[in-house]
């Protein structure tokens, strides 16, 4: 009773476990039942439109799996080699480009500045008195080299 039901409606199987492994990527899985969940609905839906035997089935349903995947894995390091470097976590290398006044006079061409809420170490070519405006370059260390606008 049960074999013929799955043998006329495989596709409700193949539904089924597309809902099924969905439902539990959505839980948490973490990437890992979203691609297999995918071809398990696309097996479904072509097994409905074309029905063939289950070796068949589940060739396809396999083939459909690695496929999305290694597919979802190319895309993705595609668009990770195409995203800017992340400054996340790195607050020197988020400074740079930002402009700032002195508030003390650069002695040896060495000093701090306050910017924002925190004090830096800075380092210039050249000395400079409190009062010039200044924007910041690079990032070497805790140091950060300025320039005079």
């Amino acid at each position: 009773m049960i074999a013929e039901l799955l043998t006329g409606h495989a596709h409700w199987l193949w539904l089924t476990l597309a809902g099924l492994l969905l439902a539990a990527e959505m839980l948490g899985a973490g990437g890992y039942l979203l691609w297999s969940g995918v071809s398990a609905l696309i097996t479904g839906l072509l097994v409905w439109l074309l029905p063939f035997s289950w070796p068949w089935q589940g060739a396809l349903f396999a083939v459909l799996t690695i496929a999305t995947a290694v597919l979802w894995w190319y895309w993705l390091r595609q668009r990770t080699r195409a995203a800017p470097p992340s400054t996340l976590n790195q607050r020197g290398q988020q400074l740079i480009g930002r402009h700032a006044t002195l508030s003390e006079p650069l002695r040896d061409g060495i000093g701090h500045i306050r910017i924002g809420d925190g004090s830096w170490r800075v380092q210039c070519d050249q000395d400079l008195p409190a009062g010039s405006a200044v924007e910041v370059v690079a990032v070497e260390g805790i140091t950060l080299r300025i320039r005079p606008l």
